[in-house]
């Protein structure tokens, strides 16, 4: 199972043709077809369908919106968190795409690869390949503090010890701590 981020790491990379199941995050489905595409943001969700996204893959979102877009072919509702917590970030409102996606792999997959989560910009900018498009911040906000997904997506591994993830990044690419468990490791984007 690969899951795909929309971080500038993978830039030039052909999705199409890896072959395995994909789960996508938001505008993804402008360029490449997934299986699985995860929209938290209202706007996606509605742009997804607007376009069609949902013609090739299941359309994942928050269930509140999932009830609005019954009408629609492929709507799922995303997966429950499987912890609780008292702090903002273990809400599941504080979610985001990226680790709903990578939560919606370990469910579906023994096995689970992450492209595109680059966390960090190499510049003060917003790191995302759609930035300054529809639905989308533009070019020059500035990038978007990654404490969250870092938390959100260690539970993910830590709660799903059981798991293998394999995170595909560039060579200067740094692992956070939070991130360092037995069944995670990182290999070069080019082995992708």
């Amino acid at each position: 199972m690969l899951v795909i981020g929309n971080g500038e790491s993978r830039v030039g990379i052909d999705i199409d043709a890896i072959d395995d199941l994909k789960i996508g995050c938001n505008a993804i489905y402008r360029d490449f077809k997934v299986d699985h595409l995860v929209c938290v943001d209202r706007r996606m969700v509605t742009e997804a369908f607007e376009q069609g996204a949902n013609e090739h893959a299941l359309v994942y979102t928050r269930e509140d919106w999932a009830n609005k877009y019954k009408e629609h072919k492929g709507i799922r509702t995303l997966p429950l968190l499987p912890y609780t917590g008292s702090d903002r970030w273990d809400k599941p409102f504080q979610w985001g795409s990226g680790p709903y996606a990578v939560l919606l792999g370990a469910k579906l997959s023994q096995d689970v690869s992450l492209l595109g989560f680059d966390l960090h910009s190499n510049t003060n900018n917003v790191n995302n390949i759609y930035k300054g498009t529809l639905n989308y911040d533009a070019k020059d906000k500035r990038a978007v503090d990654p404490r969250y997904w870092i938390y959100q997506i260690g539970k993910v591994f830590e709660i799903y010890r059981k798991r293998n993830f394999t995170i595909y990044q560039t060579d200067t690419w740094t692992l956070p701590s939070a991130w360092n468990k037995p069944n995670v490791m990182v290999d070069t984007i080019s082995n992708i």
